[in-house]
């Protein structure tokens, strides 16, 4: 028996506007509100599917330092330059951390700054 990621945490200023913003990305919807302000979202079929949840935390300042960690998605029903066009339109925008511009995947940011990468694969819905 193994383990399997279940839950994804970013902390956050704004769950309300990140929770918006990753639905919109990811065909999410709020599956839980805390009285704390955190919020989950997660696939239609809720927890413990084949997808984590991921739970906005608030927070009121940024954790200190560099996230070590980022998500990477890709488009299931498009192709690499339309879902560019639609993650812009929502909120995204490019982030440098020293690309050379030959990469096969863009990274962006959400509203509030936290660095995720578009893969030019793309993958069938599940």
């Amino acid at each position: 028996m193994a383990c399997r990621i279940s839950e994804l945490v970013l902390g956050c200023r704004d769950p309300e506007l990140l929770a918006g913003f990753w639905c919109a990305v990811l065909d999410f919807v709020v599956l839980d509100r805390e009285a704390d302000g955190s919020i989950e979202i997660g696939p239609r079929e809720g927890f413990g599917g084949p997808q984590p949840t991921i739970i906005l935390s608030r927070r009121e300042e940024p954790e200190p330092g560099k996230s070590r960690l980022h998500l990477d998605v890709n488009a299931t029903d498009r192709d690499q330059d339309a879902e560019l066009e639609r993650l812009l339109s929502l909120g995204a925008r490019p982030a440098d951390i020293g690309q050379t511009g030959e990469e096969q995947w863009h990274v962006l940011a959400d509203p509030e700054g936290n660095e995720f990468c578009l893969l030019r694969a793309r993958l069938s819905p599940l």
